[in-house]
């Protein structure tokens, strides 16, 4: 028996359609924050369903302090780890049990 047999190829598109629509991007974006980004522009990709992964070159408090209260207001996760700005957008949650 194949392993797709039972999936239902066309009601998985119409849900990642739906959470298209619904403002969902299913997109990572790697960048670096070293100020050269407007804050304005990543709050626009999280408020856009975006999780960003960013190296943080830099002072982190100085560089994120223009976006990070947004984001946590709006239910939205920040975790500084290793080096990295990990955000989230609101239902997207940072699982940090394995670390």
């Amino acid at each position: 028996m194949s392993d797709f047999e039972g999936l239902d190829l066309q009601a998985v598109e119409d849900q990642m359609e739906a959470d298209a629509d619904a403002g969902g991007s299913n997109r990572v974006v790697l960048g670096v924050l070293d100020g050269s980004t407007a804050d304005d522009e990543w709050l626009e990709m999280v408020e856009n369903g975006v999780v960003l992964v960013l190296n943080v070159d830099g002072d982190l408090n100085e560089l994120a302090s223009g976006f990070a209260r947004p984001v946590k207001e709006s239910g939205g996760e920040l975790m500084h780890f290793r080096g990295f700005l990990v955000v989230t957008p609101p239902g997207v949650s940072i699982d940090t049990d394995r670390l």
